[in-house]
């Protein structure tokens, strides 16, 4: 609780322009840890190649292990397979297909939101150089405490939305990292998959 007071002692300064990068902040980490979850879940768990190759030919097509990328892929095929071979590397072909919105879901509102914070950073920024100019037409260069909360307030925001934005635009890239990654993993199980149909 202590550490919460500290950091509202020390945000406070910023104004109303914190809020909102606060509010950024707290989404953008939100959906962030949702995406690590949802990755390391389509890693683990799941079928290596010989496996799926297994269970396109037919050999344990009344098991099908793991809650993976490439298990749900070969779930949605078997169900959905004719037994013509064109047709069905059309039918692997969409079954994989409809993965991808999931892959990629998130990824760029998460790179927007780490984009947008600095911009916030810097509207505050200009709202506390106004204020310092305000204070100076008013009282002149003499009210030293009055010209402090102007800075004060430049200052703060600033450094609260590159705070927000460094860590995000990191999280953004590695995350899209982990999404190609993943979708490789597609390409390659679908190129197999294709041979054996």
């Amino acid at each position: 609780m202590d550490i919460i007071i500290k950091i509202y002692e020390s945000l406070r300064p910023g104004g109303v322009i914190v809020v909102p990068i606060i509010l950024i902040s707290t989404f953008m980490w939100m959906l962030i840890i949702e995406r690590l979850f949802y990755l390391r879940r389509q890693k683990q768990d799941d079928l290596d190649l010989k496996e799926a190759v297994k269970m396109l030919k037919g050999k344990k097509m009344y098991y099908l292990p793991g809650k993976g990328l490439r298990s749900r892929v070969i779930r949605g095929f078997l169900k959905e397979k004719t037994g013509e071979s064109k047709l069905d590397q059309s039918i692997l072909y969409l079954c994989a297909k409809r993965e991808l919105p999931h892959i990629k879901r998130h990824l760029s509102i998460i790179g927007a939101l780490a984009s947008i914070s600095p911009l916030f950073g810097l509207l505050g920024t200009v709202m506390g150089m106004v204020t310092t100019f305000n204070v100076i037409s008013q009282f002149g260069t003499g009210n030293a405490k009055a010209l402090a909360g102007g800075i004060s307030e430049a200052l703060i925001t600033t450094q609260t939305g590159l705070l927000v934005a460094i860590p995000g635009l990191y999280m953004s890239n590695f995350l899209n990292q982990q999404a190609k990654e993943l979708k490789n993993r597609l390409d390659e199980m679908i190129m197999t998959l294709k041979r054996y149909i």
